[in-house]
């Protein structure tokens, strides 16, 4: 299947400050120079935030990571999770086609979706609210058919029970996951034949934890509670096992301070044109992609002497005004490598 990307994109796109740290702290997680293993969790966490991959987002995040677009591009093309273009602004339904499914209703299912949302996959309703698709085997076959909505499985499903479960979500509210024919997880239907005492749980792990969370079809900001410190719905403890509060990781070293908060008396010299109509290969700095180029040199930094000139305050002014990105020009130490460069 050809994936391309939306014609209709928006001018830009930026991490919330929470997400932004989150990011920092995955491409913290790998080697100097293999910063470009944290595409995918990047580009997810992109898709989170707004709903749908935009170019913007994948740009930022090549960006991030000194990757050249087009690998940051062959990437979100290439993995089918990422949504290509806007999908529903409330939830996105994905209707699992493959043999148990289709045998025990897939079709039913993708009709209800064709006439309640859209006839076309992908493109929301008329409300903007909802957008379907049909995707391969999702794994749940004991509980077929099914489909997932945000990030939970909603199984045993009817086309009766389907639309109910739209008309829910359309209304705002977030109906409660697992298995909608009273089944706890995947026992037969007849009823459990072993392990037949739940100890008094009312919902299944997955479940317990996806009402704990609250999360199902939430964009993710980076505000929410960790996953062990969220609280388990008051009579379903015990239904979710408790998570072990992870180990506290090392912290990260601590970026010099800039000498004073930057101010406007703070600004490096800027140039109006490149010296000689010729501008250094500023992506030669490591950092600095084609994006953060253009803007470098839409601002007036066109060759490697006038970043290795920058004092303390300088470059703190130029991370606050400078680039998208900030603290990259800290963090990677543009001005010892602009001087070797500019020798």
């Amino acid at each position: 299947m050809l994936r391309r990307l939306t014609p209709d994109q928006p001018e830009s796109f930026a991490f919330t400050d929470a997400n932004l740290a989150w990011a920092e702290e995955q491409i913290r997680k790998y080697p100097e120079g293999r910063q470009a293993s944290a595409i995918i969790p990047l580009l997810w966490r992109a898709q989170e935030q707004e709903g749908w991959l935009s170019r913007p987002a994948i740009e930022l995040v090549a960006d991030m990571l000194d990757m050249a677009y087009i690998r940051a591009l062959e990437v979100a093309t290439f993995y089918f999770m990422f949504q290509l273009q806007p999908v529903g602004s409330v939830a996105h339904i994905q209707i699992c086609g493959t043999t148990s499914c289709m045998l025990l209703g897939a079709e039913d299912l993708i009709e209800v979706c064709k006439k309640e949302i859209n006839e076309k996959p992908y493109l929301p309703g008329a409300d903007g609210k909802l957008s379907w698709e049909e995707v391969e085997c999702l794994g749940a076959c004991t509980n077929a058919p099914m489909a997932q909505i945000g990030k939970d499985y909603y199984e045993d499903l009817t086309p009766e029970g389907l639309r109910e479960l739209l008309a829910a979500f359309a209304r705002g509210e977030v109906p409660e996951p697992g298995p909608q024919n009273g089944r706890f997880a995947a026992e037969p239907l007849g009823g459990p034949t072993v392990l037949k005492d739940n100890a008094g749980e009312v919902h299944n792990g997955s479940v317990a934890l996806a009402l704990a969370q609250g999360d199902t079809v939430k964009r993710i900001d980076g505000s929410e509670v960790p996953l062990w410190k969220a609280p388990v719905p008051v009579g379903q403890q015990g239904a979710a096992p408790k998570a072990k509060k992870p180990k506290a990781a090392k912290p990260a070293p601590k970026a010099e301070k800039p000498a004073a908060v930057p101010s406007h008396a703070d600004k490096p010299k800027l140039l109006s044109a490149a010296r000689g109509g010729k501008p250094d290969d500023l992506k030669k700095i490591k950092g600095v992609g084609p994006k953060l180029e253009k803007e470098l040199n839409n601002a007036g930094v066109y060759h490697f002497d006038q970043i290795a000139a920058w004092s303390a305050k300088e470059v703190a002014w130029a991370d606050e005004h400078l680039v998208s990105f900030k603290g990259r020009i800290s963090r990677d130490d543009w001005v010892s490598q602009a001087k070797e460069l500019a020798t």
